[in-house]
């Protein structure tokens, strides 16, 4: 399952720190089954109950990434995300609000994508408002680099999905560059989809009169490089 991996890895996100709640801090003590290891082959089928499966890579607060399990009980979710605090969120909210078809792991989802997941496995990727890195020397650690996406194209059945979002015109030019040099997918800029609820950080983006592009893309039946 072992896809080919960049050597040394590169991040693609910023280890971040902050105040755990007491809440948040239950959700991580208590053996919760929807808490997963992040260094175990995960067998999608029957975790989720033959349910077709959406990876989201970065939840923040896991708010709307809730809210789009709940809309959607036919379609399974694994929210990954390396923010402790966030983790611990979602966890105690799937608990609260007893949703069945969402599961977390806390670390890096390309380490996860690469290691944990099959082949072909996913219905679609989510990825909203991934770290743009705007400094020249940082584009590397982008989630949208040439590598990352045939990662993601072998993970995606044909046919399936991968949706972003971005805040930062340069990245969303980024985006748009990039993608359209992949044969693996097709699509482009879209306007946001009723189904993706607005998120804390996009609501601070509009108040800041940030322009938020979103982008779909279809797996197409071309195989990764």
């Amino acid at each position: 399952m072992q896809a080919e991996s960049e050597h040394p890895p590169i991040r693609t996100f910023k280890p971040r720190r902050g105040r755990i709640t007491a809440r948040q801090s239950l959700a991580l003590e208590v053996s919760s089954p929807f808490l997963l290891d992040a260094n175990q082959p995960l067998d999608l089928p029957t975790l989720f109950g033959g349910k077709r499966v959406i990876v989201e890579i970065g939840f923040g607060t896991g708010i709307t990434t809730a809210a789009m399990a709940t809309a959607q009980p036919d379609i399974g979710f694994l929210a990954i995300d390396v923010h402790t605090p966030g983790v611990g969120d979602l966890v105690a909210r799937i608990h609260e609000e007893n949703i069945a078809n969402l599961f977390v792991i806390e670390g890096d989802a390309i380490t996860v994508l690469e290691s944990c997941i099959a082949p072909n496995s996913l219905l679609g990727i989510r990825s909203f408002f991934p770290d743009p890195w705007p400094k020249a020397r940082h584009h590397k650690r982008r989630l949208v680099q040439p590598a990352r996406i045939q990662l993601m194209a072998s993970r995606v059945v044909a046919g399936g999905t991968w949706d972003l979002a971005t805040d930062w015109l340069p990245y969303a030019e980024h985006i748009a560059e990039i993608m359209a040099m992949q044969p693996e997918w097709v699509g482009g800029p879209v306007d946001r989809p009723d189904w993706r609820p607005i998120t804390h950080y996009e609501a601070i983006g509009l108040s800041n009169d940030r322009v938020i592009t979103d982008f779909r893309y279809v797996r197409t039946g071309i195989a990764p490089m």
